[in-house]
């Protein structure tokens, strides 16, 4: 080797040391191969300085911040959290439609009450009016006068009935506007609850859009494969779920036979496979997870509530071991998702903003409880 030579070998080992040596440099493992280009990795000489590649797709955001399966994990709390405020939009809907319909009642009741009102009043002024053109005595008290024994006994008469009658006018009129106070007095009370709900409605739903928006901007992030990506990982985390609960045995107990009205209610559910989640929406285009549960039913002849929760706390429960098709499955803590189960130990249910009506295990989320609306 000649001293040329010497002098550029020489020169390229100190390059390589000094390179080794700087903080942060990192050391492949012995035998990894190293990419062009990759932080702490001497390029070869000559070649230009290029970036390094990206992290692999399942293990971080674009950002490199978050993995995917924190991603995941993320995602599921704030649709979560977007269909429980769904259910308190749907009760607050559904209690505002009810006070609506019982304010109309009332003001029906009212608009009844001051006519019969008026009629009452008009009935005593003409009694008033009939006294007074008699001297201030009515014809019963005139008869009175006479000196026929027998037109004084129907004059007696007469007069007991004219008593009893202004007594049954007074005592009407009393009850009536009685009844006139207390029409609006719940009225009033409606009307409030009515405000209240209306409030209810908007907050759920500023929490709702505010929630959604937030995870699809998360998932707008996120490239092409890494959705693909993500969607194996919820279905692991689902078949995890699901697996954890069939190896405890339940299914051995499960074999119950679907009733005529629960069979109806399956082959309505079913039958909406593939339509859009849709928060607040009852169908026929697209259904939240308990606006397809209701309206199955109601499809099957039997009305039900409308959100899970009040599912929950109004229809029958039962055990799980005791689940035929056509029950419906609560889930998570605060009732806010609900499947219909079709039998095997799966469901079909509504999941989520993003997300069509699907086939699922029935374990695949945390069970609070069984009920059955035709029992």
């Amino acid at each position: 080797m000649n001293r040329r030579h010497c002098a550029a070998a020489a020169i390229a080992l100190v390059c390589a040391l000094t390179v080794l040596a700087s903080p942060g440099t990192a050391l492949a493992a012995p035998g990894a191969p190293s990419a062009p280009g990759a932080p702490g990795v001497p390029q070869a000489p000559g070649a230009p300085l290029v970036p390094g590649p990206p992290a692999p797709s399942d293990s971080s955001s674009p950002t490199g911040k978050k993995s995917l399966e924190e991603i995941r994990v993320e995602l599921e709390t704030l649709y979560h959290q977007a269909v429980s405020a769904t259910d308190a939009y749907n009760l607050a809907k559904e209690d505002a439609e009810r006070q609506s319909a019982e304010i109309v009642k009332l003001a029906q009741e009212t608009v009844k009450a001051q006519t019969r009102i008026d009629d009452l009043k008009n009935r005593a002024g003409a009694a008033a009016r009939a006294q007074y053109r008699g001297g201030g005595l009515p014809p019963e008290a005139q008869l009175m006068l006479t000196s026929d024994p027998q037109l004084f006994l129907d004059g007696a008469g007469r007069i007991q009935q004219g008593q009893k009658a202004t007594r049954d006018l007074l005592r009407e009129l009393n009850t009536t506007q009685a009844e006139l106070a207390s029409y609006s007095e719940d009225a009033s009370g409606q009307w409030k609850k009515l405000e209240a709900n209306r409030l209810k409605q908007a907050k759920a739903k500023k929490e709702i859009s505010t929630k959604i928006a937030a995870a699809e901007r998360i998932e707008s992030r996120l490239e092409k494969e890494e959705k693909a990506r993500l969607l194996v990982l919820e279905r692991q985390a689902a078949d995890k779920a699901q697996t954890s609960w069939l190896s405890s045995g339940v299914m051995k107990d499960i074999g119950g036979t679907a009733t005529g009205q629960g069979e109806k209610a399956v082959a309505f559910a079913t039958a909406q496979i593939g339509k859009p989640y849709e928060w607040g929406a009852e169908g026929p285009g697209s259904y939240d997870c308990s606006g397809l549960t209701s309206q199955a039913w109601g499809a099957s002849g039997r009305g039900i509530p409308r959100t899970s929760q009040e599912q929950w706390r109004r229809l029958p429960r039962i055990d799980v071991k005791d689940m035929r098709p056509g029950d419906l499955i609560i889930y998570h803590a605060d009732a806010s998702h609900v499947g219909m189960y079709i039998g095997d130990g799966a469901i079909v249910h509504a999941p989520r903003p993003g997300r069509t009506v699907t086939i699922a295990g029935a374990g695949s989320m945390k069970i609070l409880g069984v009920v059955r609306p035709d029992k």
